[in-house]
């Protein structure tokens, strides 16, 4: 099959057989042995290598070791550390081909997608290193004479990273490549569903800060929650968590954190809208809704999941949305020509059936979809791009909550404010998009009383985030900010100081004293 053979090329090529954590010889029986997970394709169901997983002794072993290595690598000066980020950067791209193959196969992301992923591992790392020579402090006139009032940022400590399966190498390259110019020490706790590529992007990591005399400042422990992520996030030691996955687990992780006073980085759920206005350059607008409704089957967090569409436009946008679906090759993710590849298991599959099920029951119209697929003969996780159209009054309860799944919900307004309250009426705040060649409805929705979302696009959909600008979300989604901009200052720790060098105390707010 082809993704097998890719299957064997990409570990070898990234030498993961000789890793000690992973084996090729992998055990027999419905379930692994204790102590071990075993990922299998999404595509065709295969088992592709053993992992041996991380227990409460290798994690204290873990922590403690990165907590001297923070001492040092603290005091490492920051363009320096930039420049061993630079030399990550450039070994990714040597291994680009072989790790967007390998998230192929974990994730069941298609060949274009899985190579996006590790060219924006490439790019943060771009970005971080031009970051290395800016992490700019402020300087502020003092009320008192001969006195000098500044601020400067400083290394945080140990960060815990802990990623989900469908972006299992850029966002942990988001936070570890900031991070590791910051000064931090990286600790990551990848999903079990996606270990492989885990062990591959920080091996890369840790030998090339290893070769240029810094061993230690990029760490992974891989584990269960009951045996590694709960004693992560509890972990005193570590000043701050950057947790990417579901609104329930980022709340348990907050309040973990929360009552040990810690730092938390939440990026959490999305169920995100497009508004398509009445004047919208329509075949702009229906490339981009079904790319960002499709891609990673549905399996993103900025996914479009509800489609808002004007009354007057909607029948002919939904009869050519209909028709692209249905044109859309479903399979191997690493064959030439596949747009949509597997749901990551079986639970994904039956939470998509439960999901169509409801909008029926609803009194949602399938106007496309909603099956299970075996496409070629795969025995993988394979369901159909699904379009479901809201019945009169826009009453459907199931767009509120999200699917991870290729499912998209579509909805009418007459009014764009009507458009606008829809879009901000779910819990999760991620990402949202109009379409519109109106300056003033654009406007509208990127003003105060527009959309609620931490992301906002005008005549792009919902997905394909550039590295440059902040990446997160408001409300559910967390409030966390990752990626560009002056999101480096999440990962330091911010110092004031006030430099006295006059011979007299001088107090501020005119107070005398003696």
């Amino acid at each position: 099959m082809h993704s097998e053979l890719h299957s064997r090329r990409s570990l070898h090529s990234l030498g993961l057989q000789a890793d000690p954590r992973v084996s090729t010889e992998i055990p027999t029986g419905a379930a692994p042995p204790h102590g071990w997970v075993v990922p299998r394709s999404p595509t065709s169901l295969a088992p592709i290598a053993a992992v041996r997983l991380d227990d409460a002794a290798s994690y204290e072993t873990t922590i403690t070791q990165a907590t001297e290595t923070f001492r040092r690598w603290r005091e490492v000066p920051a363009p320096v550390r930039g420049q061993v980020v630079r030399a990550i950067g450039e070994e990714f791209r040597i291994h680009k081909e072989a790790l967007g193959e390998l998230v192929s196969l974990e994730v069941g992301k298609i060949r274009a997608e899985g190579l996006g992923e590790i060219q924006e591992a490439i790019d943060i790392a771009d970005f971080a290193v031009g970051l290395s020579r800016q992490l700019y402090g402020m300087t502020m006139p003092s009320e008192r004479g001969m006195h000098r009032l500044y601020e400067q940022w400083l290394p945080l400590g140990p960060v815990g990273v802990i990623t989900a399966f469908n972006f299992p190498a850029a966002v942990w390259a988001w936070n570890a490549m900031l991070a590791a110019v910051c000064g931090d020490v990286l600790i990551w706790k990848p999903s079990l569903l996606a270990p492989l590529t885990a062990i591959a992007c920080n091996a890369i990591a840790e030998r090339v800060a290893s070769r240029m005399g810094h061993p230690g400042v990029f760490r992974l422990v891989i584990g269960n929650d009951a045996e590694v992520g709960e004693r992560l996030v509890a972990d005193r030691r570590v000043p701050l968590i950057s947790a990417t996955g579901s609104c329930r687990m980022g709340r348990r992780v907050g309040q973990v954190v929360a009552q040990r006073l810690g730092r938390t980085l939440l990026e959490l759920g999305g169920n995100n809208a497009v508004i398509v206005h009445e004047d919208a350059d329509l075949d702009l607008a229906l490339k981009s809704v079904v790319f960002a409704a499709v891609g990673t089957a549905g399996q993103r967090c900025t996914s479009t999941r509800r489609l808002i569409l004007h009354e007057s436009i909607a029948d002919r946008f939904l009869e050519r949305l209909v028709a692209a679906y249905r044109s859309i090759r479903i399979g191997d993710p690493l064959a030439e020509g596949t747009l949509v590849g597997p749901l990551i298991s079986a639970a994904a599959v039956e939470g998509y059936d439960r999901a169509v099920k409801a909008a029926s029951e609803q009194g949602g119209k399938v106007l496309t979809g909603g099956k299970r697929l075996s496409p070629g003969g795969l025995t993988g996780y394979f369901v159909e791009p699904t379009v479901i159209r809201a019945p009169k009054g826009n009453r459907l309860p199931i767009a509120h909550e999200e699917t991870f799944a290729p499912i998209l919900h579509a909805f009418t307004y007459r009014d764009l404010d009507e458009a606008i309250a829809m879009n901000n009426e779910v819990d999760q705040g991620l990402s949202s998009a109009i379409f519109s060649l109106n300056m003033r409805a654009t406007e509208r929705f990127l003003g105060p009383s527009g959309s609620d979302c931490g992301l906002a696009y005008v005549n792009l959909g919902t997905s394909g985030a550039e590295i440059g600008g902040a990446f997160g979300g408001e409300k559910d989604t967390g409030g966390g900010r990752e990626s560009g901009s002056d999101s480096w200052k999440a990962y330091m720790r911010r110092q004031t100081c006030t430099i006295s060098y006059g011979t007299e105390l001088r107090l501020a707010q005119g107070i005398q004293f003696g």
